[in-house]
Parts: structure tokens; C-alpha cells; sequence
């Protein structure tokens, strides 16, 4: 399981990795999460949808209606061009925290320290 604070912080980039895919509606949405992250992470409604909602508001996700025959109307949602600014910036500032994790972390003898 992925550790939920660490999550927190990216939620907002891995929607945007999964809509730069192609347009997905909620459900869909989930579902690509949880493969993205093999299983290991879990999505509830409660988390996505107020997240989906700022991401409109703040023009970097478009949504859509389209019904198709035989199935229920469904809200979709892709990524705009304010959201691709956002994705480049926030895979720009990973880069950059990732690289002082493997820096800070180098250093650390794992045999004994955690039991």
C-alpha cells in the first residue's frame, strides 16, 4: 500500500499523467490509478471528485457530457492547456525533490538501522 501522505502532495499529477492518456470520466479515472499503480493504490470518490472540481476550476482539466446509446450519461474530463503547463512544472519540481531524495538517502546503512 502507498503511504497516504505521500500521496496527498501528487494526486494532482497523476490525474493529470492519466488524462494526458486520453479523456476519462470518474470511474474510468479510478481504474487507471489503480493499474498505474499496480494495485497499490486505492481511490475513494471523496478524494477524486473535490480534486477533479479544483483542477476544473482552475482551467486545468476540461469536462464534457456525452451519452452513448445504451448507457448512462457520463461526465468526462480532459486535461486543457493550462493543465499541461501544470503537469510539465509539477514533473520539473519531482525531478528536482527526487534527486535530493536519492542524495539525502545514499548515505543511509539500511542493514540494522529500521527494525
Amino acid at each position: 500500500m502507498i503511504n497516504t501522505e505521500m500521496l496527498k502532495g501528487n494526486m494532482t499529477t497523476l490525474v493529470l499523467v492519466c488524462l494526458q492518456k486520453r479523456d476519462m470520466y470518474g470511474y474510468d479515472l479510478v481504474k487507471e490509478l489503480q493499474d498505474l499503480s499496480r494495485g497499490a493504490l486505492e481511490v475513494k470518490e471523496g478524494t477524486l471528485y473535490p480534486l477533479l472540481h479544483s483542477l476544473e476550476k482552475d482551467k486545468a482539466i476540461e469536462s464534457y457530457w456525452e451519452e452513448k446509446e445504451g448507457e448512462r450519461r457520463r461526465k468526462y474530463y480532459r486535461i486543457a492547456k493550462e493543465g499541461k503547463k501544470l503537469l510539465k512544472a509539477r514533473t520539473a519540481d519531482w525531478q528536482h525533490f527526487r534527486k535530493f531524495m536519492d542524495h539525502a538517502l545514499s548515505d543511509v546503512k539500511f542493514a540494522g538501522m529500521w527494525v
